[in-house]
């Protein structure tokens, strides 16, 4: 194989994001490696295919910056290459006093970082907007809306390839050596690059390590189930309907999305994964498990009493369908479980430091000639344009 300038590992949103920038911007020869065959297989294509506007994001943080400007791009460059949007919007609900109390935070927030949002109180106000959901108050986001995450994937490929990136699918990075450069081992041969930009989502920690960067850190796997309601009964929702978030958890908990096909998905819970790319609930990666529980981050996260509680309450929803459907009804109490077929599973890729703590911004570490994602936490999709742009040009720095 060529030798290359740069090598990108990793075949999602942020990786094939970067590689568009960065050969637009630059002569480089530069090659993107992809394990699975196809690109997007895991956390890039195995979403709710929302854009998130910004309005739950501290302000000034990397986030808010990237999600509400995230938004912004990815409806332009829907737009530009015909690939499906709706502009659906977002209901956020809230059933107590507590969460009516938490829609004023969320406005503040969403007016500091520029996202247009609308407080409505009162059940029927809220049935105005969504027939058939329950809430006391709801907080309206217009400017949320829903995609088709893989197809925007390939999209970034093909302007990444047409800039002249060469990508090789079907290729595992199995170890990289740094001597000067990168010799970087797959499963198909070696490439060699001066530089490495690595994007590999659920295995980033990994491939920092092979260079000894981010030893602090360790991915842990939650995986999120979605159901999706049958045929004839999608009317319950016409856009996007949220329960108001906890600011003390990195997940937003059962809610319903419409997306561009047609179908009305609801989830994600979030519960430990048994492995990395362990999408159903038996699945087990004994590798991946024994890291996990020998990880001390990962105990001192649940020694939360919190955490732990709601660590119990996520693995009910896994395995007892009622569960996850009562958390449903809380939202659109009309919908029945028979009105309930198991759809995909996504993992999500949350990094932990050594004291427990979830990564909750995105973060970009330097290493020898080398630049790794260590966290593209979400709203990745949301964020992916302006976030590659920022590792191309942090990375062109580099070089320079």
């Amino acid at each position: 194989m060529a030798d290359y300038d740069v090598a990108i590992v990793g075949g999602g949103c942020i990786g094939c994001s970067t590689a568009k920038h960065l050969a637009e911007r630059s002569e480089l020869e530069i090659c993107l490696l992809e394990k699975e065959y196809h690109l997007a297989t895991h956390q890039s294509g195995r979403n709710s295919g929302v854009l998130h506007p910004g309005f739950n994001y501290p302000p000034g943080s990397l986030k808010a910056r990237f999600s509400t400007e995230g938004t912004r791009r990815m409806k332009a460059y829907f737009d530009e290459h015909d690939l499906p949007l709706e502009h659906t919007g977002v209901l956020v609900v809230a059933t107590t006093d507590r969460e009516e109390r938490r829609l004023s935070d969320l406005q503040a927030q969403a007016t500091e970082n520029g996202v247009e949002t609308e407080i409505v109180t009162g059940e029927s106000a809220v049935r105005e907007y969504e027939p058939h959901a329950r809430g006391q108050a709801a907080l309206y986001c217009p400017e949320a809306a829903s995609v088709d995450s893989q197809q925007y994937v390939y999209q970034l490929a093909a302007d990444a390839k047409a800039s002249g990136v060469d990508f090789y699918v079907g290729h595992r990075v199995d170890g990289i050596d740094f001597d000067g450069e990168h010799a970087i081992t797959t499963s198909k041969g070696t490439v060699t690059a001066s530089y490495l930009i690595n994007a590999a989502g659920l295995h980033a920690d990994r491939i920092a390590a092979e260079v000894g960067v981010g030893r602090g850190y360790q991915i842990v796997p939650f995986r999120g189930e979605y159901y999706e309601l049958v045929p004839g009964t999608e009317d319950v929702c016409q856009s996007m309907i949220y329960p108001t978030p906890d600011p003390d958890l990195p997940f937003l908990g059962v809610h319903y999305t419409r997306r561009t096909d047609g179908k009305v998905i609801v989830g994600p819970n979030a519960v430990l994964a048994f492995g990395r790319e362990s999408y159903r609930n038996t699945e087990v990666n004994l590798r991946d498990l024994a890291e996990t529980l020998s990880y001390g981050g990962f105990w001192k996260l649940m020694a939360s009493r919190e955490m732990a509680s709601v660590a119990w309450d996520e693995l009910n929803k896994s395995y007892r369908k009622q569960r996850f459907v009562e958390a449903a009804r809380r939202l659109v109490p009309s919908v029945r479980e028979e009105d309930f077929a198991r759809s995909y599973a996504g993992v999500r890729a949350q990094l932990l430091d050594a004291d427990g703590n979830l990564i909750k911004d995105p973060m970009l570490t330097d290493g020898p000639r080398s630049l790794h994602v260590l966290n593209a936490v979400s709203p990745g999709l949301t964020s992916s344009l302006p976030f590659g742009d920022h590792v191309a040009e942090t990375a062109l720095e580099a070089l320079e």
